[in-house]
This record gives C-alpha cells, structure tokens and sequence, in this order.
C-alpha cells in the first residue's frame, strides 16, 4: 500500500505546492543532554522537495571538553584533540542548512544544540523550521512498536551500518524520510513544522531584556517567554494512580526536552481539563518526562514528594482517555 502511495506521489500533480522546497537531513553526537553540553559530530544529508539525496557531509568538533559517553558515539578526547572547533565548521554547516527545512529524529534536541552551538560562536544558525520525524510518523500512523529511528529504519527496510555515527544515523533518516514524506504528499497532509525561534538564553541578555521592555534584569538559562492560558475550571483531584486513567483537574508538570513541542503538549493537556503547572510541589499529579534519572529541579522535587513520574510516550497515551471531573 505504502509502495502505491509513493509511486502515485511521483507524478506532478500529486504533489502539494506548500511543501517545503528542500530538505536537510541532520543528526548531531553530543557530550550529553544537559545546556552546555556539546556537539561532537555532525552529518548533513542535503534532500530535494521529493526528498532525494542531493549531497551529504559529515564532520567531527572539538568540544573543547570531555568527550562524554564514548562507548555511544565512539569519539574519544584522543580522535577529537585536533578536530576542527565549532567556530571553524560553522560556515561550512551553515552552507548545508540554508533554506532548508531541518529535519531530525526529536528534532527539537538537534535544533537546540545546533542553536547553542552556533549562539557560542557568536551567529545564529540559518533555519527557520524544524520537522521532527518521530512526530511525522506518529501523523501518518505507522505501525511501530516505538518511535526509535530504528523501528522507523526497520519499519521501510533500512539497513543501519554504524548506529551513533552522525553520518550513517543521517543517512538512514534521510532514507525513512522519503518515503514518509511522499506518503504524506499524496494524503495530501499539513507537514508538521514548527518555526525555529531564537534561544534567549545564549543572547545578550541585559540588552536584549531592555529592548523587550524588561529593563536591565537577567534570565536564568531556562527561561522561555511564559503562554498565559485559562484557569482550569475543575478542581485537583489529587495525585495520578498508575494503572488508572488521568482525571480533569489534575496538575501535571513537564521536565525536559519532548519529541512534540512542549507548547503543543502542553495544549493538549489543558484541552483535556488538565491543569498544566510550571514548577512542582506537593500538590503536582503527575511529572512528565523523558530523562527521570536527571537532575533537574522538578525530577528532584518528584523523587522527594513521591510524585508519579511517567515519560511522553506514556502521556500521549492517557491523554487519550481523561476521566471527567465528575466521575469518582
């Protein structure tokens, strides 16, 4: 079925005249996970508006730091002692992102440390939008047991030679993407993109906060401008029980990087009568995160109050059967 849809996608007509007109396909190796981890390698698959290779590059970074977790990306502080540093490839990179739209697997992560990366050296990176992967397979419904880019390669037959290689995990991405994107063409879906917006906190802070209107404070390095959204109108029915569904009114947090952009999670629960809370107390449900073992102030702060914690995979899957308010 899927080999009829982008066969028929071929064809002039098929093809909706809003897509993007090209494509770079990226994965980058980091030091870690954290804000001022950094970026180790990074490969580029440069892919035309039907998704076809047009060229790809490949590159290791000095991180100017521990290298991180070797046994993952295999780059010891020996191998990247005389790499290039990030300031030295950002042009070259640059030339491979430049009107295109960026594509990754959790797309958000690659963006904030191509971002990061780029605020260091003093420039911004040339994208304007993002479309992540995980996110676009999830839309066309793919029966995978998981979103991990293995499952997406398994799922259209793509061999992976060197997993955690910047390169080869690009390459095989650029290969699910195709036909991803050409099935979305002919169902004639909205590509999910998301704009790529500034990080405010690698800026200058002061002035940019004396430009905003903020006078001369500072921002914390986590600081994003805040949505204001409507009260929730049903009262906190206490913590979530595993096992059982979410309930209206319940107050659940988020912690870290989230394959869907936070703001549309985050709408998605007010939409389902949950109370979305900005910091953790003992009055929070539910912790929703990727990383439970890391050390931020919200994870710390569930570990202490005994707050149900549960990834974003898991979340998705309650926010389809909310109970209402009502119910006992």
């Amino acid at each position: 079925m899927l080999e009829d849809l982008t066969t028929a996608a071929s064809s002039a007509t098929a093809w909706p005249a809003s897509y993007p007109r090209g494509y770079a396909v990226v994965d980058v190796e980091t030091t870690g996970l954290a804000r001022d981890d950094r970026i180790v390698s990074a490969g580029v698959y440069q892919l035309d508006a039907r998704g076809e290779v047009e060229d790809h590059w490949y590159t290791v970074v000095n991180p100017e730091r521990d290298p991180g977790p070797v046994w993952i990306h295999g780059l010891t502080s020996e191998v990247l002692e005389g790499a290039p540093l990030f300031g030295d490839i950002a042009g070259e990179f640059a030339t491979r992102l430049e009107g295109r739209v960026l594509v990754a697997h959790n797309a958000v992560f690659d963006w904030q440390m191509i971002a990061r990366e780029y605020a260091r050296a003093g420039a911004q990176a040339p994208v304007r939008q993002r479309l992540c992967t995980i996110v676009l397979s999830k839309e066309l419904r793919l029966p995978l047991p998981n979103h991990k880019l293995e499952s997406l390669a398994a799922h259209f037959g793509v061999v992976q030679r060197r997993a955690h290689h910047a390169l080869d995990d690009a390459r095989v991405l650029a290969e699910v993407f195709r036909p991803s994107l050409r099935a979305a063409a002919v169902g004639g879906m909205r590509l999910p993109l998301h704009e790529c917006l500034p990080l405010t906190e690698w800026t200058d802070r002061p002035r940019v906060a004396q430009q905003a209107g903020y006078g001369g404070g500072h921002r914390s390095a986590g600081w994003r401008p805040s949505r204001k959204r409507p009260a929730c109108p049903y009262p906190n029915p206490g913590r979530y029980e595993p096992g059982k569904p979410l309930k209206q009114g319940m107050r659940v947090a988020f912690s870290g990087d989230t394959s869907v952009e936070r703001d549309l999670l985050e709408d998605r629960a007010t939409e389902a009568g949950l109370h979305v809370a900005t910091s953790l107390s003992r009055l929070t449900s539910l912790l929703v995160t990727n990383d439970p073992d890391s050390g931020t102030s919200k994870v710390v702060k569930a570990r202490q109050y005994g707050t149900p914690v549960v990834d974003e995979a898991a979340f998705g899957q309650l926010l389809g059967d909310v109970a209402p308010a009502s119910e006992g």
